[in-house]
C-alpha cells in the first residue's frame, strides 16, 4: 500500500512516469506474463521481469515514496519495470501475493525506505534542528533578496528612462544577466518575472504596452517587498511567496471529502510542477495541491480526476489561501460527486477581480461556470452564457487542445458546467459536466 493506505490505481501509477515513452513501456509490462516471483509485504512490491535481456531484471518498489531499485540500465525514476510492476499490482492483486521479500529484495529495502523517509521529511519541511541557526539563515536570505530588489528597481528605472522601444534592440542578453543576478540574490520569483519581461520585446503587435504593464507589476512587487514590514500579514505572506521564498501552511486545517477536479503538469526542463485542484463537498472550499519532480522524476502525488478522497488539508499562509498541504494521507472514499456550485460569466469575472485585490500578481483564479455553451466567435473559441449575455475567450493554448473537442462533443450545442482557471488571458477549461450525467467529471486536459 502507498502513503494513502491503498494500492495506486492504474491512472495514479501512470502519473508517476517521467515521460510518455515511460508510460507506453510501463503499460506494456503491466501483465502477469512479464513477471515471475512477484510479491508484496503491503508496503513494498518486488518481482523479476522478463524483458528480453539475458537475465531477468530484478525490480523493487517502496510505495511510500515511491522509491524504486531495478537492475535495468535506465536512469529514469521510476523506470518502465517499476511502472509495470505497480500496474500489475493495480490490475490484479492476486498476481502480487502477500509474502516475505526474497533475499535480493530484502537487501535493497532498507536503503529504499531510508531514502523515501528522507524525501518525505524534506517535502514536509520538517522542523530545523537549530531554530536560531535557521533564523539567522532566513535573515541573511532576506538581506540578499532586498539587495536584489533594489538592483532590479534601478534596472527598471534605466529601462523606462531609456525608452521601451530600445528594449527590442538590445536582445535577450541583458535580461538573462539581470535574471542571473536575481538568482544570486536568492529571489527566484523575481528572476522568473525578469525572464518573462525579456520575452516580450518584439513578440508581436502592441508589445511595448505589454512590457510596460509587466514592468509596473514587477515594480509593484519590488516596492511591496521593500515595504514588507508595513503590509497586512496576508499580503506580506503573498509577497514573500511571489519573490520566491518558501510558502508554508499557516491556516486552519479543514477536514472534508474532496472531489478531484483537475490534475496537470507544467515544466521548464529542470522542474516539473503538478497542480491538483480539489473541491470540498461539505465545506465548499477550493484547494490547490502542488507537487514537484526534478531531474526527470515525475511528481509523486497523483490523484485520479473525478475521484472523491477524504482527509485533512491545511491552507498556506497568504492572500486567497488556496494552496494547501495534506495533514494526513488522502484516502479514496467512494463514488463520483457533482460539480462545485457555479455561476454565470459575470460572476466568474467578479471573483477574479476580488482575488486580484488580494494578490495583484495573480495570473488566474479557479471558477466554475454554470450553463455555458462553447462557441466559435470572430476572434476564436469562447464560453458564453446560455442566455448570450456575456462570454469568456479561451486562452490561446487551449484552442488547439484535444480537450476543446472533448468539450464540444460533451456539449453538443447545449449548456454544460465547466471548471477552469479564469485570468487576464482568458479562460482555461479543466473539467466539465453535462446535465445528463451531472456526477461524471470529464477531464479536459
Amino acid at each position: 500500500m502507498n502513503a494513502t493506505g491503498v494500492r495506486r490505481t492504474a491512472e495514479q501509477v501512470l502519473a508517476l512516469a517521467s515521460d510518455e515513452a515511460s508510460r507506453r513501456a510501463g503499460s506494456g509490462l503491466g501483465t502477469a506474463r512479464s513477471w515471475s516471483g512477484a510479491g508484496t509485504d503491503g508496503v513494498a512490491v518486488w518481482g523479476r521481469c522478463e524483458d528480453g535481456g539475458p537475465l531477468p531484471y530484478r525490480t523493487v518498489v517502496d510505495t511510500t515514496g515511491p522509491a524504486c531499485s531495478c537492475t535495468c540500465p535506465s536512469r529514469k525514476s521510476p523506470c518502465a519495470h517499476a511502472l509495470g510492476l505497480l500496474l500489475l499490482w493495480a490490475a490484479d492483486e492476486a498476481a502480487v501475493p502477500a509474502d516475505g521479500p526474497p533475499d535480493w529484495a530484502a537487501d535493497r529495502l532498507p536503503a529504499l525506505r531510508a531514502g523515501a523517509a528522507g524525501a518525505a521529511r524534506r517535502a514536509e519541511g520538517g522542523a530545523p534542528a537549530d531554530p536560531e541557526a535557521a533564523r539567522r539563515r532566513a535573515e541573511r536570505r532576506a538581506a540578499r533578496v532586498t539587495a536584489g530588489a533594489e538592483e532590479l528597481e534601478r534596472r527598471l528605472a534605466d529601462l523606462v528612462r531609456g525608452g521601451l522601444a530600445a528594449a527590442g534592440q538590445r536582445g535577450y542578453g541583458p535580461w538573462e544577466e539581470t535574471a542571473a543576478r536575481m538568482v544570486d540574490a536568492q529571489a527566484p520569483g523575481l528572476a522568473g518575472r525578469v525572464r518573462e519581461l525579456g520575452a516580450i520585446p518584439d513578440s508581436g503587435p502592441g508589445w511595448p504596452v505589454r512590457l510596460l504593464e509587466e514592468c509596473a507589476l514587477t515594480h509593484l512587487l519590488d516596492r511591496a517587498w521593500l515595504a514588507g514590514d508595513r503590509l497586512p500579514a496576508g499580503l506580506a505572506a503573498t509577497v514573500r511567496t511571489r519573490v520566491g521564498l518558501p510558502s508554508v501552511p499557516g491556516g486552519t486545517a479543514v477536514r472534508d471529502r474532496w472531489l478531484v477536479l483537475a490534475q496537470y503538469d507544467t515544466g521548464d526542463g529542470r522542474l516539473t510542477t503538478r497542480r491538483i485542484w480539489l473541491h470540498g463537498t461539505d465545506s465548499g472550499r477550493t484547494a490547490l495541491l502542488l507537487s514537484f519532480g526534478a531531474g526527470g522524476r515525475a511528481p509523486a502525488l497523483a490523484l485520479p480526476v473525478g475521484a472523491v478522497v477524504a482527509g485533512e488539508l491545511t491552507p498556506h499562509a497568504g492572500a486567497g489561501q488556496l494552496r494547501a498541504e495534506p495533514g494526513e494521507p488522502l484516502v479514496p472514499v467512494g463514488g463520483p460527486a457533482g460539480p462545485p456550485p457555479g455561476g454565470p460569466v459575470g460572476a466568474a469575472l467578479d471573483a477574479y477581480g476580488r482575488a486580484l485585490r488580494e494578490d495583484p500578481w495573480l495570473d488566474s483564479w479557479p471558477v466554475t461556470l454554470d450553463r455555458v455553451v462553447p462557441a466559435r466567435a470572430e476572434y476564436g473559441w469562447q464560453l458564453a452564457d446560455a442566455d448570450g449575455r456575456e462570454a469568456l475567450p479561451l486562452t490561446g493554448a487551449d484552442r488547439a487542445r484535444p480537450g476543446l473537442w472533448r468539450l464540444l462533443a460533451l456539449s453538443g450545442g447545449a449548456p454544460v458546467t465547466v471548471f477552469g482557471e479564469c485570468g487576464h488571458r482568458g479562460f482555461t477549461p479543466l473539467a466539465a459536466w453535462s446535465p445528463d450525467l451531472p456526477a461524471e467529471t470529464v477531464p479536459l486536459l
